[in-house]
């Protein structure tokens, strides 16, 4: 009986320390009504895991975010003197003698890449929508939606009757500027895009595509000649010569192409092994050539480098403006440029580029 009490005191005071749980009434019935119960999970004390930036449902929306992008696509001289500029944030026209910004041209579609005015003044816009005709008097669209054979417009001429030539991804198509109508596609045509055009002296149109030089004759939309086997093969840059010679900028070279034999004469010297961009000549017989690393003028004659123009936002040219306001007007990948004959640099437009948002 001493023992049994002893154990019994220990017992008691076991349950008093909290050295012994006693079970309650809940787990007592634990077995009899299991499914109404509901565990309790523990954690340890520790800090919350680092926050991964984006969250998950962010990274779709910043994955579609681009960067902005600050390319002048194309410049364009107008009848009246003033300088339209496409980029890839819209379309706007500035007075090349001061530089002020006269005008931006509202567009459904800001990237544009080819420009052209018309016989009465219209301005033909080429973007990634297709093609836009804008009224310079207004700054209103007038025309857009052609059906052609691509949205994506990547050059545009008028041509000797007045007529507008409009080259896509997917081949040629010539539409009446009055009434905004396609009149003709250039069916199968060889090297497929239409990556830059110009008229010889005949008036007869030459289209650099992905495979070399063809020939179009514009009356009858037609191919006439076809030049192929270049070496680099795309032709991404046209210019003609006083002498009516063709000059064609490739991603590795700039090629002189006689247009009346179809003969190549001459591989430009300083341009082997460059990416040529844009080629324009200007008032003096000196011919820009634009690449993907500078701007450089020379002797068309002699091919010697005469000048290499610093102070660009960018050494990647992609349009040549020259003799527009008394100045040399430059566009690159990063926004636009100016140079005099005074200069002996060019200064960035703080109109466009990465100084204003």
């Amino acid at each position: 009986m001493v023992i049994f009490r002893t154990r019994i005191r220990l017992f008691i005071i076991s349950i008093l320390l909290g050295l012994i749980a006693v079970p309650s009434l809940q787990t007592s019935t634990l077995g009899q009504n299991s499914s109404t119960q509901k565990s309790t999970a523990t954690y340890p004390v520790a800090p919350p895991p680092n926050r991964v930036d984006p969250l998950p449902d962010d990274r779709d929306v910043l994955e579609r975010q681009a960067e902005t992008d600050y390319r002048i696509s194309n410049l364009l001289k107008d009848f009246t003197g003033n300088l339209w500029v496409a980029s890839w944030r819209g379309l706007s026209r500035i007075d090349p003698n001061t530089g002020n910004i006269i005008a931006r041209v509202s567009l459904p579609n800001l990237k544009i890449d080819a420009l052209a005015q018309d016989k009465v003044g219209r301005l033909w816009v080429g973007n990634y929508q297709g093609l836009t005709r804008v009224d310079p008097r207004t700054n209103e669209i007038t025309a857009q939606n052609l059906l052609l054979p691509s949205k994506r417009v990547l050059s545009l001429l008028i041509d000797k009757r007045g007529y507008l030539w409009t080259g896509t991804d997917a081949g040629l198509v010539l539409v009446s500027p009055d009434e905004g109508l396609i009149m003709t596609t250039v069916k199968n045509l060889p090297g497929v895009s239409g990556n830059a055009m110009t008229l010889d002296a005949d008036g007869h149109l030459w289209v650099g595509t992905l495979d070399g030089l063809v020939r179009v004759n514009t009356a009858s939309a037609l191919v006439i000649k076809r030049i192929d086997n270049l070496p680099g093969g795309t032709v991404q840059a046209l210019a003609i010569s006083p002498e009516g010679l063709i000059w064609a900028g490739m991603p590795n070279q700039l090629l002189v192409v006689n247009p009346k034999t179809g003969i190549v004469m001459r591989s430009v010297t300083p341009l082997r092994g460059k990416n040529v961009t844009s080629v324009s000549f200007a008032e003096d017989g000196s011919v820009w050539v634009g690449t993907s690393n500078g701007l450089l003028r020379l002797n068309p004659s002699t091919g010697a480098l005469l000048d290499q123009v610093a102070g660009l936002p960018s050494s990647r040219v992609l349009t040549i403006a020259p003799d527009v306001g008394n100045k040399l007007w430059v566009g690159t990948s990063e926004g636009l440029a100016w140079l005099m004959p005074t200069m002996d640099q060019a200064r960035p437009h703080f109109g466009f580029g990465r100084s204003v948002k």
